[in-house]
C-alpha cells in the first residue's frame, strides 16, 4: 500500500502561521526585485504586523516589565521567527539609517496613500503597526495583491474627525495642532482610546486593536 502525504507548506504559509502563534499578522508580501523596492533587488519579503492578539501576547512577554516593551518584544520574536525559518529579519525602528519600511509597504499592493497622507491598510485602515520583515533569498508564491486603494470609493471620514483638524487633506498632517489638542481635557478622548481620525477609517476595526495599546501608543507618541 502506498501511503500518500500532504505536501509541505511553502514558507509563506509557514511565515503565516508562525505569526499567528505569538499574535502577529502578515500584512503583506513582495517579490523586491519585481517591485522596484528600494534596498532588496531580489528573492521575497513579508511584512509583519500587530494582530489582535498581540497586546495581551506583549503583556504577557518579559519585555513588558522594561522599557520599550513593543520594540524589544518585535526585535526579539521577529528575529526569533528569522532564524527558525531561515529568513533575514528587518525592523521599521533602530535607525538612522532606517530600513524603507514605507517604500516596502506601498509596493505590497496592500497598503495605500490614505486622503489625509498618512498609511491605509486594506484589513487594519488606519490602525497599522509593522512590527517587522522577514526577508528570503529565494521567491516563492505569495498571494496576489489588491492593488486598489479602498480610499477610492470611501467618503474620508478620517479627513472630517479630528477635532482640531490636525489630519486633513490640505497640509495633512499638523503635528503642533495634534500635539496641542492632546495637551487639553478634550484631548484626553484620543490619548485613551486612540486617534479619532484613524479610528474613523472604515477599516480600522479590521485591527481588533485594544484602546489599551492604543492608549500606550498614544503615551509614547505624546509623552505627559
Amino acid at each position: 500500500m502506498t501511503v500518500q502525504t500532504a505536501p509541505s507548506p511553502n514558507i509563506y504559509q509557514r511565515v503565516d502561521s508562525a505569526a499567528a502563534e505569538v499574535g502577529l499578522i502578515v500584512m503583506g508580501a513582495l517579490h523586491p526585485g519585481r517591485a522596484n523596492a528600494k534596498q532588496l533587488d531580489s528573492g521575497t519579503l513579508i511584512l509583519l504586523g500587530a494582530g489582535p492578539t498581540f497586546w495581551p501576547v506583549l503583556k504577557s512577554a518579559p519585555e513588558w516589565q522594561g522599557p520599550d516593551p513593543v520594540d524589544r518584544w518585535s526585535y526579539r520574536v521577529v528575529n526569533q521567527m528569522a532564524q527558525d525559518l531561515g529568513g533575514q529579519a528587518y525592523f521599521p525602528f533602530g535607525g538612522p539609517p532606517y530600513v524603507p519600511f514605507i517604500d516596502w509597504a506601498l509596493k505590497s499592493g496592500r497598503t495605500f496613500s490614505s486622503p489625509v497622507g498618512t498609511l491605509v491598510h486594506d484589513t487594519v485602515g488606519m490602525m497599522i503597526s509593522y512590527r517587522g520583515a522577514l526577508h528570503f533569498d529565494q521567491e516563492f508564491e505569495i498571494p496576489g495583491a489588491h492593488n486598489s486603494s479602498p480610499c477610492v470609493t470611501c467618503d474620508a471620514p478620517c479627513a472630517q474627525t479630528c477635532p482640531v483638524g490636525a489630519l486633513n487633506t490640505h497640509s495633512f498632517y499638523d503635528v503642533e495642532a495634534c500635539h496641542g489638542h492632546l495637551n487639553t481635557e478634550q484631548g484626553q478622548t484620543c490619548m485613551t482610546g486612540g486617534c479619532l481620525a484613524r479610528l474613523a477609517c472604515p477599516l480600522s476595526p479590521g485591527a481588533g486593536r485594544d484602546p489599551e495599546q492604543s492608549a500606550h501608543h498614544m503615551r509614547s507618541f505624546h509623552p505627559s
